[in-house]
């Protein structure tokens, strides 16, 4: 996997929409927040734009996110909020400067289309805080984004539960949001997850179809022959009036009893109160043990 290079002082940073609408008077805690790590701050031109719920048509958010694709004197991506309207523009993305001169793309939730796409390209990116996200979040998720942008190395120890799965495995982190990744099988951004290590989170789903999208990406085979699973938040889950019967975790283990790979529940990353970040396509170790859990990159 290419790694872009490591964001150093004066670095310009572009801050952009490719899914939900987003104003320069939300990016100020954002614009705050980088310029206080020394970066300079480039306002995309989707920036203010409003077409309905997206942050302007699909051509201008393409063209947007195509702009600071091809300019060498941006660094790094971040891509202001999700919602949805990734998948409507992935299609019309040129890739091929960024390939030869990678440089960071960063979010997460609708975000999981590119990296998910990227993925398929051999490069790395952030899952992890977007601009939206900055005024009620965390100092350890905004400290995290900062190590991985930064290159510094990156260790989360976290509580076990007593649901997890005991093991270790290493492998390159994969993942993002599932639904995300339920909606991209069977197309040229789907990911091939073998000998990998994956992550999933989600968000305001119901339990039968977390169980649904959970049973497709079996039949898919993406669950196979994995190094670990990192669980996420499932945060805000819904049931119906006649209950399904199971919890997300109960879903997921119940998916993949006869599995011998270690799972990790409730990793503080995607939709809850502590959004750590994950740079995707790197190898890490995962470590689950009955005291901790630790996911340590390489």
């Amino acid at each position: 996997m290419k790694k872009p290079e490591s964001l150093k002082k004066g670095d310009k940073v572009a801050i952009v929409c490719t899914a939900r609408k987003f104003s320069r008077l939300e990016a100020e805690s954002a614009i705050e927040l980088l310029k206080s790590w020394g970066l300079e701050v480039v306002l995309g031109a989707t920036i203010d734009l409003d077409n309905y719920q997206l942050g302007g048509t699909d051509e201008e958010r393409a063209a947007d996110f195509n702009q600071q694709l091809k300019d060498p004197s941006i660094k790094a991506i971040w891509c202001a909020r999700g919602g949805y309207g990734t998948v409507r523009i992935i299609d019309d993305i040129d890739f091929t400067a960024f390939i030869e001169n990678p440089k960071w793309i960063i979010g997460f939730s609708d975000v999981t289309v590119l990296h998910s796409h990227i993925h398929n390209l051999g490069v790395e990116t952030i899952h992890g805080l977007m601009a939206f996200s900055i005024p009620k979040s965390t100092p350890e998720s905004r400290d995290s984004l900062y190590k991985v942008l930064f290159g510094r190395e990156l260790v989360y120890t976290i509580a076990p539960e007593v649901e997890n799965k005991l093991g270790e495995g290493e492998g390159e982190v994969v993942g993002g949001n599932l639904s995300i990744i339920y909606s991209l099988l069977g197309s040229k951004s789907s990911m091939n997850t073998a000998g990998k290590i994956l992550f999933i989170e989600d968000l305001d789903e119901y339990l039968y179809h977390v169980d649904r999208m959970m049973h497709n990406l079996k039949r898919n085979g993406l669950l196979d022959n994995l190094r670990g699973l990192i669980v996420g938040g499932m945060t805000d889950m819904h049931d119906n009036a006649i209950p399904f019967g199971y919890d997300a975790k109960q879903i997921i283990l119940s998916i993949l009893k006869d599995k011998d790979y270690p799972i990790a529940f409730n990793f503080p990353a995607g939709h809850g109160e502590v959004n750590l970040a994950l740079p995707m396509g790197r190898k890490a170790k995962l470590s689950v043990e009955e005291s901790k859990v630790e996911l340590k990159f390489v």
